[in-house]
């Protein structure tokens, strides 16, 4: 059962008079628990709605559109709260999180309803039989898993949860009943590489064609790791290594399935010196949020939205600020823009991750004090473009606290912060 903080004026639900603060107990006979529920029997043409107002339970019938809404609001998008991770990861990023921060930064998340609502990943760890039997009868599609192993015994050791081995048996599960499985590991050095990436990669293979897509990634090591499991990151060599490795599978799978299945993140083609792949071998980007394809689709909209820009209204300068990772290809793509477009000059520049340490080197992770000591003094132009990841959903705090405007008064700048789109990035140097 949830509570209904709020009724749409004029809706199918007002015209039945419920009200805001009644309770919402059942839709054609199933007990509503969150929004999974919810949304899904609210598909029914004709529902009826068993509510409870005061103590006493009322009865509301109503016929509707398949899809049609009938505007109840509750207190939360899930309809309760969110279930928290069980794990205690030994490359947990939230862990090397230092202390004294708002309190969102250091909550872990380990929700399959956001899966489906938000396109987060799971570990299944939080997650029972009946949990699976909800998602095959409900056919929510596709659902996101970080495995990081598929041996039992390490997935324990490296989750430290004792049921991180047992759960992987939800996966064939989920893919006998055609379940799209998207998955992610993230690569610890010395821990699941190697011999154990092979493993995991032809344990995950066996689910196609359930399995669309993995992304293999490093983890994410901050200078904040003191008492934590003793990690270190890859060296280039190694990389190089992980890439060729998660090639020569894909390669396998492509010739097998007509799929490629596997690849390695931007980071380890960066840190090997390797070009990046073209964009047929992302595969439509299915793991872009994992940073797989990110800097090859950034460029090319970029590139595909130049060849019809405008000219900018009058001469132009701006800075554009980005960690060491994408740094290469915004220099190149501005070097491009500016031959060109004369009246723009671009100046790019590369800011250290001080907060976290040199191993961070997205612009997601810069924080506003980063920013700041790498760019104050300095003439900035018209304005100063960062990415957007950058700040935090809300679109006006960085990780550090400072605003968006605090970092602009401090640089005597207006800065813009700019989506991770090419065109849209394109827009914004022009002026558009």
């Amino acid at each position: 059962m949830v509570k209904i903080c709020a009724v749409e004026e004029g809706s199918l639900a007002a015209k039945k008079r419920i009200l805001a603060g009644d309770i919402l107990l059942a839709i054609n006979g199933h007990e509503i628990s969150d929004v999974l529920d919810y949304r899904f029997y609210l598909t029914e043409r004709r529902i009826a709605l068993l509510l409870s107002r005061e103590g006493k339970e009322y009865k509301v019938k109503i016929k509707k559109g398949e899809y049609d809404d009938i505007g109840l609001s509750f207190f939360s998008p899930l309809m309760d709260g969110k279930h928290t991770c069980r794990n205690k990861c030994i490359f947990c990023f939230i862990d090397q999180m230092p202390k004294g921060y708002r309190d969102t930064l250091y909550f872990k998340d380990d929700d399959s309803r956001l899966s489906f609502l938000q396109g987060s990943y799971v570990t299944l760890t939080n997650m029972t039989d009946a949990d699976i039997d909800r998602i095959i009868k409900m056919r929510l599609s596709p659902i996101r898993v970080s495995v990081h192993t598929t041996n039992p015994e390490l997935r324990v050791k490296m989750m430290k949860n004792p049921r991180a081995g047992e759960v992987l048996s939800y996966l064939p599960r989920l893919a006998e009943a055609g379940i799209t499985i998207s998955a992610q590991i993230v690569l610890c050095r010395g821990v699941n590489d190697g011999e154990e990436l092979l493993r995991s990669m032809h344990d995950l293979a066996a689910l196609y064609p359930a399995l669309d897509s993995v992304s293999v990634v490093p983890a994410g090591l901050t200078r904040f790791r003191e008492g934590l499991y003793p990690l270190s990151p890859f060296t280039p060599e190694e990389c190089l290594a992980v890439v060729r490795t998660v090639e020569d599978f894909s390669a396998k799978c492509q010739a097998a399935y007509g799929a490629y299945l596997f690849h390695a993140s931007d980071e380890f083609y960066l840190k090997a010196g390797l070009p990046l792949p073209s964009e047929e071998h992302y595969e439509g980007y299915l793991q872009l949020e994992n940073g797989v394809g990110m800097l090859t689709s950034f460029e090319n909209e970029f590139l595909d939205a130049l060849a019809d820009a405008p000219k900018p209204a009058a001469p132009r300068r701006v800075t554009v600020a980005t960690g060491h990772a994408a740094y290469p290809l915004l220099s190149r793509l501005a070097a491009i823009l500016a031959e060109k477009e004369p009246s723009l000059t671009v100046s790019v520049e590369d800011v250290e991750n001080e907060f976290f340490g040199p191993e961070i080197t997205v612009a997601g992770l810069l924080t506003g004090e980063d920013y700041l000591k790498a760019l104050v003094g300095k003439s900035l132009g018209d304005a100063l473009l960062i990415s957007r990841t950058s700040l935090r959903a809300e679109g006006d705090l960085f990780l550090c606290g400072m605003s968006k405007e605090e970092l602009a008064d401090k640089l005597g700048t207006p800065v813009v912060a700019v989506e991770n789109d090419g065109a849209l990035f394109l827009n914004a140097l022009l002026g558009v």
